[in-house]
């Protein structure tokens, strides 16, 4: 967030720079407005870059195990380029490498999520997805497995055949 923030005032200074040596160099022809305007400009270009940037830039510096599931565009009425082109704010990703079954409950897989945001930490949630019965469960404090395969402790959720968190953990390679 801060390389951000040095980036479009870095961008600010660098375009009415730019607008005051063109103007030495027309001898004085450009109004004097239009130095803060470009830098203004500027300012909000790099902002707009840096918010449609972030999810591909994070996208591409996750191991080829992990899978993104599921994104989260975000509009808002004081960005009403968005309402065009919406940006991702969030996303949740799968650790495909760290799928994990049980013999007696082949159905059932175990899977690290992990949940990406904007402007918040990175968080990790192991995730319970039944493939036959289309529910899931996030694992918390009391879970216990049996030796059986069975887990005692959780509360599942019914979901659709859509849901991409489940589908994602369901699917074979």
């Amino acid at each position: 967030m801060f390389v951000e923030l040095i980036a479009t005032i870095v961008a600010g200074v660098a375009a009415a720079g730019l607008v005051m040596l063109l103007n030495r160099l027309l001898k004085g022809r450009l109004p004097r407005w239009f130095a803060p305007v470009a830098a203004g400009f500027a300012m909000l270009a790099t902002t707009i870059a840096n918010e449609y940037g972030w999810y591909p830039r994070v996208k591409d510096t996750l191991p080829k195990d992990v899978v993104v599931a599921q994104t989260v565009e975000n509009t808002a009425f004081y960005r009403p380029w968005t309402f065009v082109f919406p940006f991702v704010e969030r996303f949740v990703a799968i650790d495909m490498a760290s799928v994990r079954t049980h013999p007696a409950q082949p159905a059932v897989r175990l899977a690290e999520t992990y949940f990406f945001g904007r402007w918040s930490p990175v968080s990790k949630l192991p995730v319970v997805a039944d493939c036959v019965a289309l529910k899931r469960a996030a694992l918390m404090d009391g879970v216990s497995f049996e030796d059986d395969g069975a887990i005692n402790g959780i509360t599942w959720t019914q979901v659709a055949a859509e849901d991409p968190i489940v589908s994602t953990v369901c699917r074979t390679e």
